[in-house]
């Protein structure tokens, strides 16, 4: 791990993660073995069970492969326990993450449910790599409450967060974030909110271009990668880089930025159009701009 472990206790309660999904479960995943204790929520208990078990299975191969004792992972196993949001699952809570799917008024309405049923210091925390923060406050009634905790997937292998901050966060609200994600031992890189924050907007306009120049018969996909991992030393290329988020995501925040800023660099490419229209959105439908397998393998 090339960032220093982080041993002072910042969480005063339990890490309540809002969402056994993808980024969900990493970040569940990742705050036991640091030695957080997590709430991970679901719609209903049998959903975060579900979400648990992927954990589990997760957590087998990690000790078949050497990366984790089995002693680890009995401890941070038990320091996950599941349920549904309530009243009742925020009790004693000092943090959310919502880690909920790209979408604006399912976001807004969990978070505002949790502001509600949450003690009023409860840190609230959106897990969006693209939506404006301000906006997913003022929807859920929690302007000067709520900030962006950006956390890049897998969680356990990335050694970063961004943190989005809106206008006229308290500092208070902000340094208790910046001492979770140190706690999570990443780097803590905090930005302003603006659409995309900064992550996304980087990453989503090299990939962009890259589908412009795919499009436009410049050169195949595997040669425009091979151009930014063995030209520029990039651990994965950006054709690459967008079937692993999902050619849907990738579409849906494109849209975003470009209706949010006009930018031209963000207008979606009809190549992605086309691709998504088809189902073929990336390493989870094992097509996109390359063949997946089962696995999550490229082919």
């Amino acid at each position: 791990m090339p960032h220093p472990r982080h041993r002072g206790k910042t969480l005063t309660g339990p890490l309540a993660v809002l969402g056994p999904g993808v980024l969900g479960l990493s970040a569940a995943q990742w705050a036991a073995e640091c030695g957080v204790e997590v709430r991970l929520l679901g719609r209903d208990p049998g959903h975060a069970e579900r979400g648990l078990r992927q954990l589990e299975d997760r957590w087998i191969t990690a000790i078949r492969k050497g990366l984790l004792t089995p002693a680890e992972v009995d401890r941070a196993r038990g320091r996950i326990r599941t349920g549904a949001l309530g009243p009742r699952a925020l009790d004693g809570v000092s943090a959310l993450l919502e880690a909920l799917p790209e979408a604006l008024d399912g976001k807004a309405a969990a978070l505002a449910s949790a502001g509600a049923w949450g003690a009023p210091d409860l840190l609230l925390l959106s897990g969006t790599s693209a939506l404006p923060i301000s906006d997913l406050a003022g929807a859920a009634g929690l302007q000067g409450r709520l900030l962006g905790f950006h956390l890049f997937v897998p969680v356990p292998r990335m050694g970063v967060v961004e943190i989005a901050v809106p206008p006229g966060m308290p500092e208070a609200l902000i340094l208790r974030a910046q001492s979770l994600g140190q706690s999570l031992r990443k780097r803590v890189v905090t930005v302003k909110d603006q659409p995309g924050f900064a992550a996304a907007r980087m990453a989503l306009a090299q990939g962009l271009e890259a589908m412009r120049l795919l499009e436009a018969g410049v050169a195949t996909a595997q040669d425009l990668d091979a151009l930014m991992t063995l030209g520029y030393g990039h651990p994965v290329g950006p054709l690459e880089l967008s079937d692993r988020v999902g050619l849907d995501l990738r579409l849906r925040i494109a849209e975003g930025l470009f209706q949010a800023s006009g930018d031209p660099r963000f207008a979606p490419p009809e190549l992605l159009r086309e691709k998504v229209a088809r189902g073929e959105t990336g390493r989870a439908a094992g097509r996109g701009f390359f063949p997946w397998d089962a696995q999550g393998r490229r082919l």
